[in-house]
C-alpha cells in the first residue's frame, strides 16, 4: 500500500466512523469498485492504526469531559459522572454479546454483499430523517435509553447501518436532547473501539513490517485529523437538525448500490 491509497483511506475511515453514512458499508462498495486485491495482506494492522486513530480523535474532542468524567468517577459517589459511565457501560452489553457470539456470522455479510448494503443504507436514511423532524428532545439519557441506544448499535454493526447515524437517531427519538445524544453516541464508541483494538493486537494475527510504517503514519494521521473534523461537524449539524442531508446521500447510494447489484447478479 503506498502513502496516497493510506491517506485516502485514512480519509474515507475518519469521515465516515462518525458522520452518519455507514463506514462499513463504504468500505464494502469500496471493495467491489477497487477490487479485492486492492486490500493488502497487512490490513489487520492498518485496520487497527485507523480505529486507533478516529477513538483518539473522539478523545481530544471530549477531553475535557473524559477528564471531568473520570475526577467525577474516582470520588467514588453515585454522582452524575459515575452514573454516566454506567450508562455507557450498559450501552456496550448488546455489541460485545454481538461481536463475542456471532462474529463468524456477521463476517459472511462482509464479502461484498452490495444488495444488502444498500437495503441498510435506506434503512439508516428513514432513521435520519425521522429523528431531524423529532421535535420534543430535552431528555438527558436515561439507563432504560441506555440499553436502547446500545441494541441500536448493535444493530449498526451490519454493513449499511451507520453506527452513529443509529445511535444518535434512536436517542433522539427516544426524546433525548440532540447535543446530548450526539456526546453520548461518541463517547459510548471509545471503550468498543479500544476493546476491539486490544481484541486484535493479543490475536496474534497481526503482522508488521518496519516497510509499513510510512503508510501505517500517513494513514493514522488521515484518519485522526479527518475524525477530528467529522466528530466536531457532526455535533453542529445534530443540533441544528441538518441530518436530512445525511438521508438524501444514503438514499442514492443505497439506490445505486442495490440496482448495481441487481444488474451484476
Amino acid at each position: 500500500m503506498d502513502i496516497i491509497d493510506s491517506i485516502v483511506l485514512g480519509i474515507i475511515q475518519g469521515l465516515t466512523e462518525f458522520l452518519p453514512v455507514s463506514s462499513s458499508g463504504h468500505l464494502e462498495l469500496g471493495k467491489v469498485i477497487l477490487g479485492d486485491d486492492s486490500v493488502p495482506k497487512e490490513s489487520l494492522i492498518f485496520t487497527v492504526v485507523l480505529h486507533f486513530a478516529t477513538a483518539l480523535s473522539t478523545i481530544v474532542v471530549f477531553r475535557k469531559d473524559i477528564l471531568s468524567l473520570i475526577k467525577g468517577v474516582l470520588k467514588f459517589e453515585w454522582n452524575e459522572d459515575l452514573q454516566f459511565v454506567s450508562k455507557i457501560a450498559l450501552s456496550m452489553i448488546p455489541a460485545a454479546i454481538v461481536g463475542l457470539f456471532f462474529e463468524e456470522q456477521l463476517e459472511k455479510l462482509f464479502g461484498g454483499n452490495i444488495l444488502l448494503v444498500g437495503c441498510m443504507l435506506l434503512v439508516t436514511a428513514a432513521l435520519l430523517f425521522l429523528a431531524d423532524r423529532a421535535k420534543n428532545t430535552s431528555k438527558k439519557v436515561s439507563f432504560s435509553n441506555a440499553f436502547v441506544i446500545g441494541i441500536s448499535q448493535a444493530v449498526a454493526m451490519l454493513p449499511g447501518i451507520s453506527r452513529s447515524g443509529a445511535t444518535i437517531s434512536t436517542s433522539v427519538l427516544l426524546g433525548n436532547d440532540k447535543t446530548k445524544a450526539a456526546r453520548f453516541s461518541f463517547l459510548m464508541v471509545v471503550p468498543l473501539i479500544l476493546g476491539k483494538i486490544a481484541k486484535d493486537v493479543l490475536s496474534g494475527n497481526i503482522t508488521y513490517e518496519s516497510s509499513n510504517f510510512t503508510s501505517l503514519g500517513a494513514g493514522f494521521v488521515a484518519a485522526f485529523i479527518a475524525g477530528l473534523f467529522a466528530c466536531t461537524w457532526m455535533i453542529a449539524l445534530v443540533k441544528k437538525s441538518k441530518l436530512s442531508y445525511f438521508a438524501i446521500y444514503c438514499v442514492v447510494v443505497g439506490i445505486v448500490a442495490i440496482i448495481f447489484a441487481l444488474l451484476n447478479n
